[in-house]
């Protein structure tokens, strides 16, 4: 039984475990703020490559909540951290949005979005900008066994208040498919995330909790890092991809208000 109350360091995946589309959680605000009474920590954690922190902090100060930069880690913070050291010279094609292109650059990076000599490395992000140029440069690409493969995450689908829209792991899919290369993924499961978390906080695995609405990424990212996970069932998973992906959290929950209530 996962015992809520010794937990200190809370990271929170977003969309479907704080809110869906534009509709913020009733239980997010309180829930939220007992982490603070408790003298504990969040963290969002997100797999969504496609839009900057700065962007994540507007949106929630529009739901009523107040957010500094420092309260997110996203895949593309992972992503960073692992080219680093790896990729430091490469020109690098950035299959996403201008935002992600714009931070992959910030971080010192050569970037590029139109297919040229020299590249050697194709980054995968969740790309709200998809068009069939991006997907025809990609099978280019990845015709060269020279040009390494890495996504920011495996995520099939992202949630929306009316539905779904095809997340960076299908575009994946659909690239594999067409060439037979599978990428290296960075964000959720991998267990990186979870990892820097703990070590920006300064709280141990004991302390920390994940908190997430899918199986396959979120709770499996949890497992791997070695640290409590708290199942929601408010966005896209259920009951049964327990067993699909035999991946098991360490609690299930109806939503986030519930995990408020089990607190104390």
């Amino acid at each position: 039984m996962l015992d809520l109350t010794k937990k200190k360091l809370f990271l929170l995946d977003m969309d479907g475990t704080i809110y869906l589309g534009d509709r913020l959680f009733e239980g997010t605000r309180p829930f939220l703020r007992r982490v603070r009474e408790k003298g504990g920590r969040y963290l969002f954690a997100t797999n969504n490559s496609s839009r900057g922190v700065d962007a994540y902090v507007e949106r929630l100060r529009k739901m009523g909540i107040d957010a500094a930069a420092d309260d997110f880690l996203t895949s593309v913070d992972a992503l960073i951290w692992y080219l680093r050291g790896r990729y430091d010279d490469a020109l690098i094609y950035a299959f996403g949005t201008r935002t992600f292109r714009r931070q992959l650059r910030g971080a010192g990076f050569r970037v590029t979005d139109r297919r040229e000599e020299g590249i050697s490395l194709l980054v995968c992000g969740f790309d709200t900008e998809l068009t069939f140029q991006k997907l025809e440069d990609a099978c280019i690409l990845l015709g060269d066994p020279g040009v390494d493969f890495v996504a920011t995450n495996p995520d099939w689908v992202c949630p929306t208040a009316w539905g779904s829209v095809p997340d960076c792991g299908s575009v994946c899919e659909m690239l594999f498919r067409a060439t037979g290369r599978r990428p290296l993924v960075i964000g959720k499961p991998e267990p990186e995330m979870a990892l820097l978390a703990m070590e920006r906080c300064g709280f141990s695995r004991e302390e920390t909790v994940l908190v997430g609405d899918r199986i396959y990424t979120d709770i499996a990212c949890g497992v791997n890092a070695g640290i409590d996970t708290a199942f929601v069932l408010s966005g896209e998973g259920v009951p049964a991809d327990i067993e699909k992906y035999g991946v098991r959290p360490s609690g299930i929950y109806r939503d986030i208000g519930e995990i408020l209530e089990k607190m104390g």
